[in-house]
C-alpha cells in the first residue's frame, strides 16, 4: 500500500497533471447542487477534479456537510478530491484536520512570514498524521471573497527565492502563489495588466516538483489561462464564473417553474460551465492518469 503521501487522493490527482502537464480545475461549492453538478461535470468529461468548499460553509452546514461531500467525491467514477479552501483561522484548521478534506489550503498569508513558516510548518506536521495534504498561498492574492479578508495594501507578490526556502522549510505540498492575480473584481486592465508571468516562471523554475495554484480566476479569459498552465499551474479554482447562470436562471425562475425542474436546470448550467472550464483547462479524459488509491 503506498505511503503518504502517495496514497492522498489529492496527492495523486496533481502529481497526475504535474506529468501530463494539464491543470485541475477545483470547483467552490456552497451547497449540494455545486458539489453534485460538478462531480457530473467531471464523470461527463472523463476528467479528475476538486470539489471546494469555504470555511464559511464549513460554520454553515456544519460538519455533516462535509462528511456529505466527501462521501459523493470519494464515490464518483473518476476521482475526485474534496479540499477546503483558504483556511485562515487556526481553530477552523484543526477542526477541518478532524474531517474527511483530502488537502486544506493553509492561509496565513496575512502574517509575518516567518510566523506564516512556523504555522504552517506545525499544520503540515499535523495533517501528515491524519493523511490529509496541504497547500499554502505565498503573498497576499488581493481582494475579498466570501469570507477570505480584504487586504487593504498593495499587492504583495510572492517573490520566487523565498517562496523555494518556504517550501524546503515548510513541507507543503502544493503552493498558491501571488503574481498579480486578484479574489474578486480585477482593476480597469483585468488580468492581462496585473499579471506577471515572467514571476510566474521563475518561481516555478526554482520549484520544479511543486504543482502550482492559481487563485483570482475570473474573468475567464482561455488563452491566458492556458499560459498558465504551460508555466506549472496544475489547479485552478472556479467560483464566480460556475454562479453567474445559475443564479441568473434561479433568479429569473423562482416562483415560475416547479422545484424539480428548477433544480434539474440550474444544475444543468452549473455543468455546462464546469465542463468548458475542464476542457479549458486540458483534463478532460485524464481520469485514468491517476494512480488509483489504495
Amino acid at each position: 500500500m503506498p505511503e503518504y503521501p502517495e496514497n492522498n487522493r489529492t496527492w495523486q490527482i496533481l502529481q497526475a497533471a504535474e506529468r501530463g502537464g494539464y491543470a485541475v480545475a477545483a470547483f467552490n461549492c456552497y451547497n449540494a447542487d455545486g458539489v453534485l453538478g460538478s462531480i457530473k461535470a467531471a464523470e461527463n468529461l472523463n476528467a479528475p477534479a476538486m470539489v471546494e468548499i469555504f470555511p464559511f460553509s464549513l460554520h454553515f452546514h456544519g460538519p455533516e456537510f462535509v462528511k456529505f461531500a466527501a462521501a459523493a467525491c470519494h464515490a464518483a467514477k473518476v476521482p475526485i478530491a474534496l479540499h477546503l479552501d483558504h483556511c485562515t483561522l487556526p481553530a477552523d484548521v484543526y477542526t477541518a484536520l478532524e474531517l474527511p478534506f483530502d488537502s486544506i489550503m493553509v492561509d496565513a498569508s496575512t502574517e509575518d512570514p516567518e510566523e506564516n513558516i512556523k504555522f504552517v510548518s506545525n499544520i503540515v506536521k499535523m495533517a501528515k498524521e491524519r493523511g490529509i495534504t496541504i497547500e499554502a498561498e505565498m503573498g497576499r492574492i488581493q481582494g475579498g471573497e466570501d469570507g477570505v479578508p480584504t487586504v487593504d495594501m498593495e499587492a504583495l507578490y510572492t517573490e520566487p527565492e523565498f517562496a523555494a526556502d518556504f517550501m524546503k522549510k515548510t513541507g507543503v505540498q502544493y503552493l498558491a502563489p501571488s503574481f498579480g492575480n486578484i479574489h474578486g473584481p480585477y482593476p480597469p486592465g483585468g488580468p492581462e495588466k496585473f499579471w506577471q508571468l515572467d514571476r510566474l516562471a521563475k518561481i516555478k523554475e526554482l520549484n520544479p516538483t511543486i504543482p502550482l495554484v492559481l487563485h483570482g480566476a475570473y474573468p475567464i479569459i482561455p488563452d491566458l489561462y492556458k499560459k498558465t498552465v504551460e508555466l506549472g499551474m496544475r489547479k485552478v479554482n472556479l467560483n464566480r464564473n460556475l454562479h453567474d447562470d445559475y443564479l441568473d436562471f434561479l433568479k429569473e425562475n423562482i416562483g415560475t417553474v416547479e422545484m424539480t425542474g428548477l433544480q434539474e436546470k440550474s444544475i444543468a448550467l452549473w455543468v455546462a460551465e464546469a465542463e468548458r472550464c475542464i476542457k479549458m483547462l486540458g483534463s478532460d479524459g485524464k481520469a485514468g492518469d491517476v494512480q488509483p488509491i489504495a
